[in-house]
């Protein structure tokens, strides 16, 4: 089967016009035991020890609408996950009240089940359950009913619905063992067909309000955590290196990258959004580093045997075709959509910010833009940041500003204060102007996305009350939450405030086509039925902004999440080092190689390094690792590349003809780009070398270097030579000479002098004796 007929049949789920629904009837799931299972509290055993695990596996209607049937079924499985056999296991189904505020979203998924108040039958699964065995159930409920149980719901909202199953584990009593969580839309109610009088107002279907819809705004994240392994800068024809080839997988059919591309090539084709409401609302957030990996597998690329060594052994990667086929996908989506760019590989904007080295921060956050537009064929958004950790502090905001990033998408709890509009201003005292532009989302739906998918994450800026363990939950019941809180906003009256909805899943999303497909489906849906109203993000973020400018709040959690210390201070380490070696390069108009784009690829290694994907789910550890790894990577390049420029002196003792004679010796640049360098000496105080200034050498070339030197003794020197740039960063390893001069010693010098001064006062003597006439007794005889 097709992607998109996947996303076709799942849409169809949920779309609120075209829910599927199973009817209740009389021997739907199984029947109600006559003796109900009493509710009590697990014993002192059971609170210490796991009996069973109950899963949900789906939820029909997805969401009810008015067109829906009247009935709720709930499908899951119960295993036994304990060290003893369970009797008498029975499971019913539980509502609370529905959510009155976004908080609840997410909290009202933790609350005691005593809030969980209207309650159903218990059904009888199974007299005994065996250690590992399973037993699947299915439960249904009315939704409102004139007599026996139902779940008594009589208006539109969003209600958290509990799954209890209750066991006599062997050597305790009957106890709740395990429960299910999940939210349950209730968009419309449906026509009560148990109604005595089907013409009464209370069995009549309830529409929702479509009065005041909300404005919508989705934001529809392509991106990936780093794949480039760190490579030879400069290298303009040869394949990159990639640490693995997931890649290729993510890319190809049925992946995680290609199901987001399905889901939104379904959603917001003119079949299903004919009037393109959808497609007004959606800006696609592309990773331009994701951008780079792609258009370069497209053209043959190669996967390193060892992330460790990056220039090591390797073998062909097996995802070209996909690359190519994906990359034109995404463009022909961009040439009718909305389009921005995130930071570089999802770096940690905050570390960056902390070293504070002007090209690191502009690859960061203002060159994406470019990337994305050359490798696309587009012109992005401007001046918008989306933060992969969802905040922004004080010094970030400065660095953003300063970058002439004039808008930050962050969470409403990333400023102080309950905002009643979700675009303001944020005083930036550091900031030059003042002020940035805060657009903020919804943490708690923002929080539902995230927890989608095969590797399900906590956001930094979800609140710490609203954070609990989200492997507890299945992905039906996660996908179900999400969808709750996707629309709790356009059923809920917001008196005094927008009525807006900016949809925001992470920046590394794992959903699958499925889900992603449902997300969309439910806005789509909202749209149509009036819920919603499309909002583009030209007016979201086109509107002027009056009120006065409120402070940043950095959660702590952030922080944790960002790149770790030892990261940082790698990185901040070898920044220096790139920059002074490419103001060091030459500029050469006949050399496709710039200083700028022979460096970028260490500068872009070191974002990579701090990037903050995979650091808020499972894979953490593994994130740290890559990191570390990395950041020794680039280390190790930079230290390769200064290497590769080196001075060559003569082997054995070098002999000066005279005492100024010159040095003669050979200066190496092994890089593919022209470097200019000085020669830095170390020589003894009876040398003197002079400064020949800033010397050329040309790509793959060698200079030779004549050097003038005065010495003033006879003994053999041991002389210092190196290379290094201007700002005295060296350059390879240094060169030791040995230097023997045929000038006079010292005492030579003296005895010289010495016999000058004699000679003088011989010939004063002689003549002093011809001016008085006297003969010399020297020439006596």
């Amino acid at each position: 089967m097709s992607p998109g007929s996947s996303c076709r049949r799942l849409l169809s789920v949920v779309f609120a016009v075209l829910v599927l629904v199973l009817f209740a009837s009389p021997d739907a799931g199984a029947q109600p035991t006559d003796a109900q299972p009493t509710e009590e509290r697990a014993p002192a055993e059971a609170q210490d020890a796991q009996f069973l695990a109950l899963s949900v596996d789906s939820v029909t209607p997805t969401t009810v609408t008015t067109s829906s049937p009247s009935t709720v079924t709930v499908t899951g499985t119960v295993r036994n996950v304990g060290d003893r056999v369970v009797d008498e296991v029975a499971v019913r189904l539980q509502r609370a009240a529905p959510v009155s505020a976004p908080e609840q979203l997410r909290t009202a998924l933790t609350f005691d089940q005593d809030v969980f108040d209207t309650v159903g039958d218990f059904v009888t699964l199974t007299d005994e359950l065996d250690v590992g065995r399973s037993a699947p159930f299915t439960l249904s409920m009315p939704l409102r009913s004139p007599s026996g149980p139902s779940l008594d719901i009589t208006a539109p909202g969003i209600f958290p619905m509990l799954v209890n199953v209750n066991g006599a584990p062997d050597y305790g009593q009957q106890a709740r063992l395990d429960d299910a969580r999940f939210l349950l839309p209730v968009l419309g109610v449906p026509r009560d067909p148990l109604a005595v009088d089907p013409a009464a107002p209370t069995a009549a279907p309830l529409p929702p309000d479509t009065a005041n819809p909300v404005a919508v705004s989705v934001a529809w994240p392509l991106a990936d955590r780093p794949r480039l392994a760190a490579g030879n800068p400069g290298s303009l024809d040869d394949k990159v290196r990639l640490v693995d080839d997931d890649l290729a997988s993510s890319l190809a059919s049925g992946g995680r990258l290609e199901g987001l591309v399905s889901a939104l090539e379904f959603a917001t084709g003119t079949a299903v959004d004919p009037g393109g409401s959808l497609a007004n609302s959606v800006c696609l957030a592309v990773d331009p580093d994701l951008l780079v990996t792609v258009s370069n597998m497209t053209r043959g690329y190669l996967v390193v045997d060892n992330p460790a060594d990056p220039t090591g052994p390797s073998h062909d990667g097996t995802g070209a075709d996909a690359a190519a086929a994906w990359l034109d996908r995404v463009r022909a989506l961009a040439s009718k959509l909305c389009v921005t760019a995130v930071p570089f590989a999802g770096t940690d904007l905050s570390a960056v910010a902390e070293i504070a080295d002007p090209l690191l921060t502009a690859s960061a956050v203002s060159t994406p833009s470019d990337v994305v537009d050359t490798i696309l064929g587009v012109t992005s958004r401007q001046g918008l940041t989306w933060p992969d950790s969802g905040v922004v502090d004080d010094t970030t905001a400065a660095t953003l500003a300063e970058q002439g990033q004039s808008t930050a998408l962050v969470a409403a709890n990333a400023v102080a204060g309950d905002q009643p509009q979700d675009l303001v201003n944020v005083a930036v005292p550091e900031s030059p102007t003042g002020s940035i532009q805060a657009a903020l989302f919804d943490p708690s739906s923002a929080t539902a996305l995230a927890a989608l998918g095969d590797q399900p994450q906590t956001p930094s800026f979800t609140p710490r009350d609203q954070v609990y363990d989200l492997a507890e939950d299945s992905r039906t019941a996660r996908l179900q939450d999400a969808i709750g809180a996707l629309t709790w906003k356009s059923l809920t009256p917001t008196p005094g405030r927008e009525r807006t909805l900016t949809v925001v899943p992470p920046q590394g999303w794992t959903a699958d086509a499925d889900e992603a497909g449902a997300v969309l489906g439910t806005v789509s849906g909202m749209l149509r039925s009036g819920l919603g109203t499309p909002r583009p993000w030209s007016v979201f973020l086109g509107r002027q902004v009056t009120a006065a400018p409120t402070t940043l709040s950095y959660p702590q959690a952030a922080a944790a999440d960002g790149a770790p210390a030892s990261v940082r201070d790698g990185a901040a380490g070898q920044v220096g080092r790139i920059d002074s070696l490419m103001t060091a390069l030459v500029d050469d108009p006949q050399n496709a190689l710039t200083p700028q784009r022979f460096t970028n690829p260490m500068r872009e290694d070191l974002l990579r390094a701090m990037s903050t994907s995979d650091r808020r789910g499972a894979l953490r550890t593994d994130a740290e690792t890559a990191a570390a790894i990395r950041v020794g990577n680039v280390r190790g390049e930079v230290d390769a590349t200064l290497a590769s420029v080196s001075i060559i002196a003569p082997g054995g003792v070098f002999t000066l003809a005279s005492e100024q004679s010159p040095l003669l010796l050979v200066a190496r640049n092994d890089l593919p780009i022209g470097i200019t360098v000085r020669l830095a000496v170390d020589a003894p105080p009876a040398m003197e070398v002079d400064d020949i200034g800033p010397t050329l050498l040309p790509p793959r070339g060698s200079r030779s270097l004549q050097v003038p030197a005065r010495v003033s003794d006879s003994e053999k020197m041991v002389v210092q030579l190196g290379l290094t740039t201007a700002d005295g960063t060296v350059l390879g390893e240094p060169a030791t000479v040995n230097v023997r001069s045929n000038a006079y010693g010292r005492a030579l010098a003296i005895i010289t002098a010495g016999a000058g001064v004699l000679l003088l006062l011989l010939a004063g003597r002689r003549l002093w004796h011809r001016f008085r006439g006297q003969p010399d007794p020297a020439d006596e005889g």
